[in-house]
């Protein structure tokens, strides 16, 4: 077998430059927005903390859950801006004082619905039986401290344990020397101040290790800011393939500015597709490789991308954002390759694929999708955006087999 990369080049003018994420009026009003949301989920841990300093008899409870609760808030502002515009940060800071305030803002969000319930529903009940209709304010403390439990696996444990995945796609009319080409799948790295790069040495050695023909990623390589484009680009060189290394961008690998990453990572041996295609061969075999730049910044164009493409030669798709799939489907793409979703990030634990949240807001949220002759995997992502956590839904590295349908 043979392999070999003919690159075409695409017409489209070189992208604008996108400003970086700042403080600017509308992300200051999103803050007012979070921190309102960080007040109101803080209401059931004011509650609870003051009832456990009461039955410690400690002097002045409510002195002492309000100090605690006001320090939550304040603290969530920092992180918030943190991740905005990410920067480095001391590990041991991140690991004893960022994470552990994850673990309980994700603790309070947990919170927020059961004692919602209960305080709705309890004095109900109550006055029902004829009894006093306060509910009880131990709970609101037993809640967080399950939510304790909770978070705490969901940030130092799911989403630093992740799964090498095999999944079979059938593709119509396959030529048989491509029966069997193996693709290595990872999406939405995020590598920042916390993901590591260690973690993304970590999933190119499970790639790597499954020997494949092929390995892409479909964008959103860091969170934002321009400060671990070297991180990823040293990750994204030590992938391993028979035809090489191929990425595409996603929306926030444009949270700083693209291009100075663009050129770390080609320098690191990947080669990045933007609204450009390539052949790889086998035998008298060819494979159609190509990917759209990102859509969120009204970078992408599927003609330039696709205008390479020649009459009975399977086409591979990358296009970070799913929803794209539709109009490769129309065009007759046989595979679409995405990421984006996270899967949600948080969802019903063995349940995943119907009850999360990308589900209630992706049409493509994870999985295989198929609409004709064209097929769509949603890779479930590696990393995390916002808080550095996952329920139910496990980072993956997926390895993607290709049959004859």
């Amino acid at each position: 077998m043979t392999d070999s990369t003919i690159p075409l080049k695409s017409s489209l003018p070189p992208p604008p430059a996108t400003r970086a994420i700042g403080r600017t009026p509308r992300m200051s009003r999103f803050l007012r927005i979070l921190v309102t949301i960080t007040a109101l989920v803080h209401v059931p841990f004011l509650i609870g903390v003051a009832e456990a300093a009461r039955r410690l008899a400690l002097p002045v409870p409510w002195g002492i859950s309000l100090g605690l609760t006001a320090i939550g808030i304040g603290f969530f502002l920092g992180r918030a801006r943190a991740g905005m515009y990410d920067r480095r940060r001391h590990p041991l800071y991140v690991k004893l004082v960022d994470i552990p305030y994850f673990v309980h803002w994700c603790a309070c969000v947990f919170t927020l619905v059961p004692s919602a319930l209960m305080t709705l529903g309890y004095p109900l009940v109550q006055l029902a039986r004829g009894a006093p209709p306060m509910p009880p304010a131990a709970f609101y403390g037993w809640t967080y401290a399950l939510g304790l439990l909770v978070a705490g696996y969901g940030i130092l444990v799911r989403r630093r344990a992740f799964q090498v995945r095999e999944i079979e796609v059938k593709i119509p009319d396959l030529p048989s020397e491509l029966s069997g080409y193996r693709i290595a799948h990872l999406s939405d790295l995020h590598i920042g101040a916390t993901t590591p790069r260690e973690w993304g040495y970590r999933w190119a050695r499970a790639a790597n290790g499954r020997a494949p023909d092929l390995t892409v990623v479909t964008g959103d390589l860091v969170t934002s800011g321009t400060e671990f484009y070297d991180d990823v680009a040293q990750v994204l060189g030590e992938l391993k393939a028979k035809d090489g290394t191929f990425v595409s961008m996603g929306n926030h690998d444009y949270f700083g500015d693209g291009e100075p990453l663009i050129a770390k990572i080609r320098a690191r041996g990947a080669k990045v597709l933007r609204n450009e295609g390539v052949f790889l061969t086998r035998g008298a075999a060819r494979l159609y490789l190509c990917a759209i730049d990102d859509t969120w910044t009204k970078r992408d164009d599927m003609d330039a991308a696709l205008a390479g493409r020649a009459d009975g030669v399977p086409t591979v798709l990358l296009a970070h954002d799913p929803e794209r799939f539709r109009a490769a489907a129309k065009r007759d793409v046989e595979l679409t390759l995405s990421g984006h979703t996270h899967g949600g990030q948080i969802a019903v634990p063995f349940l995943s694929e119907r009850f999360s949240l990308s589900h209630l807001t992706h049409h493509f949220h994870q999985g295989l999708y198929t609409k004709g002759r064209s097929t769509l995997y949603v890779h479930p992502g590696l990393g995390t955006t916002g808080p550095p956590m996952r329920l139910g839904v496990a980072p993956a590295v997926v390895i993607l087999t290709l049959v004859a349908a």
